[in-house]
Parts: structure tokens; C-alpha cells; sequence
């Protein structure tokens, strides 16, 4: 009779050894095909953007820029409406821009 229980439990611990293996296995798989996935999938690219007064204060002052821009942009199609005016003052103003922001906002570049 112990005969029996030892080869049954000898049985069932070869049983479980073979179950622990092929958990491993699965587990060494998974864990590969993981990192090969994680290599060959690109990643976003984050901008972290700044924080603080200063760059609250720029981002602000950005806007309010771009605003401008833009409706001098519109007053000026909508006044004159002619396509070589509203490009004239397209360039004078993208060329007119920096110079603003630097007098304006005291930014030295």
C-alpha cells in the first residue's frame, strides 16, 4: 500500500513539476514577445511644456500676438478685399511681428 502512495505521489509531483515548467515557459514567451512589441512599436514623442509665471506670462502674450495678427489679417480683406493688398500686408506684417514682440514684450533674442 505505501508502495502505491509513494509511486501516486511521485506521479502527481512529476504532474506538477511538468505544470510549473510549462508556466514558466509560457511566462519566458510572453515576457519576449512583450519586449520584442515594446521595441519595434514607436513611441509618442511628449512636449513637456514649461511651467511657471515667465511661461504663463509668454504664452499669453503669444496669443494676444497671434490674435492681432490674425485680425489685421481679416480687417484688412474685409475692407480692401483686392488680393495683392491683403498679401502686401500679409508680408509687412510677418516681417512687422518680431520686431513688435521685442519693443512690446522686452524679449531680447
Amino acid at each position: 500500500m505505501s508502495k502505491e502512495r509513494a509511486r501516486r505521489r511521485a506521479e502527481r509531483e512529476a504532474e506538477r513539476q511538468r505544470a510549473i515548467r510549462l508556466h514558466e515557459e509560457r511566462q519566458a514567451r510572453r515576457s519576449r514577445r512583450r519586449a520584442l512589441v515594446a521595441r519595434l512599436t514607436p513611441r509618442s514623442v511628449r512636449f513637456a511644456r514649461q511651467g511657471g509665471v515667465i511661461a504663463r506670462r509668454h504664452r499669453a502674450q503669444n496669443l494676444v500676438v497671434a490674435g492681432v495678427f490674425v485680425l489685421v489679417q481679416v480687417l484688412v480683406w474685409l475692407i480692401w478685399g483686392a488680393p495683392m493688398i491683403s498679401f502686401g500686408v500679409l508680408v509687412f506684417s510677418v516681417l512687422f511681428v518680431p520686431v513688435v514682440v521685442t519693443l512690446a514684450f522686452n524679449r531680447r533674442i
